[in-house]
């Protein structure tokens, strides 16, 4: 079936309730992965007013090509991989149907990647991008996108599997989704960093059931260095949901057991994760603006792109509706809550990762006492 996004039409596989959705033996292709790639080419975009040398692409698990080609009507050198001969043909046929130039080799993306170096990387796999990061980081000189789907190990409801692929402990608390993406930026960046390479998130965020980011890699130990300074540890009380975090790779031996404030012995301690931006928000804005009408997924685009630039950028969000069921209250409208925060004096934003999400340094009894009327 033909398939129009972005201005491009491609040939997707037709599954029996008519579209493919990376499961069974067709051409992976996911349609409600559209909002993924819209933002991703609005990267590209902005990235090479940013870089204007970064000029490849490598799309390393092309299936039907889709990001390749789509990249490649943007102007880039694309190359396309894939292990499975159906993929390839496909993904060159998509190619040749859009009149763009690329190259397609029937090639696992990790030899690819050692064979040859690439401004832009794609990770796009289904699950976990960590099998392919050392090739990546090793081999590409700009920046890399990276994809992961495995949620649930991410953000700790799979907490062995999350443990044994991204060498951190993730805990399943109400912000399940901001643990999930600071987890795999833990990972990515330990991974670069083995390579002297400091890859910096500039812009991530976390949509349905994946993580996406992207990493702008600079050479140097050093630099490399000062990332590993932003990985940490956060504590996160189960009973009055009480946070805090703690920089360093290995936790204070001097953390305590219980919760400082309700004195619980239920204190989780998750990571070591990445306690940094997980955006430049700057470059976040330039993203937004390159976004266009002729994208299925802009509106929704641009709403994601809106609320990253600006949420604070500290860890962790909270749940608005949570910390009113845990207080025994009817919840109020968003915009008013931040705005009674603002009033009391708190930096106060909302979050991307659901609607009742909000960030603040504030803590929890400074937030109910800003909110509620005593």
């Amino acid at each position: 079936m033909e398939r129009e996004e972005g201005g491009i039409v491609i040939e997707v596989p037709e599954s029996r309730d008519g579209a493919s959705e990376g499961t069974g033996d067709d051409v992976f292709f996911n349609p409600t992965q559209e909002l993924n790639r819209d933002v991703t080419v609005a990267v590209l975009r902005a990235y090479r007013d940013r870089e204007p040398r970064a000029a490849s692409y490598l799309d390393a698990m092309a299936a039907s090509g889709i990001r390749g080609v789509r990249a490649a009507a943007e102007g880039y050198d694309v190359t396309c991989t894939d292990t499975d001969a159906d993929a390839v043909a496909l993904a060159r046929e998509n190619l040749e149907r859009n009149d763009l130039d690329g190259v397609v080799h029937q090639q696992g993306c990790n030899a690819a990647m050692h064979e040859g170096l690439f401004d832009v990387v794609d990770l796009d796999p289904y699950g976990t991008p960590i099998p392919f990061a050392d090739a990546a980081f090793a081999n590409a000189r700009n920046l890399v996108c990276v994809t992961a789907t495995d949620t649930a190990p991410l953000c700790g409801a799979h907490q062995r599997s999350g443990i044994r692929k991204y060498g951190a402990v993730p805990q399943n608390t109400e912000y399940h989704p901001e643990m999930g993406l600071r987890t795999l930026l833990s990972a990515l960046v330990r991974t670069a960093a083995r390579y002297d390479v400091a890859a910096t998130p500039i812009c991530s965020h976390v949509s349905r059931h994946y993580v996406r980011t992207y990493l702008e890699l600079d050479g140097g130990a050093q630099a490399a260095d000062e990332l590993i300074d932003e990985l940490g540890f956060v504590h996160h009380c189960e009973d009055c949901l009480f946070r805090d975090h703690e920089y360093g790779l290995i936790p204070s031996a001097d953390r305590p057991d219980r919760c400082p404030r309700c004195d619980s012995n239920r204190l989780l301690v998750a990571g070591p994760i990445w306690l940094g931006a997980v955006a430049e928000p700057d470059f976040v804005r330039s993203v937004r603006e390159a976004i266009d009408d002729g994208m299925g997924e802009a509106a929704r685009a641009r709403r994601l792109l809106d609320r990253v630039a600006t949420e604070l950028d500290t860890p962790t969000h909270y749940d608005q509706h949570r910390l009113y069921k845990q207080w025994g209250e009817p919840a109020i409208g968003m915009d008013e809550f931040i705005d009674h925060l603002r009033t009391a004096g708190h930096e106060a934003t909302r979050a991307h990762y659901h609607g009742t999400a909000f960030k603040t340094p504030a803590t929890i009894p400074e937030i109910r006492a800003a909110v509620l009327e005593e």
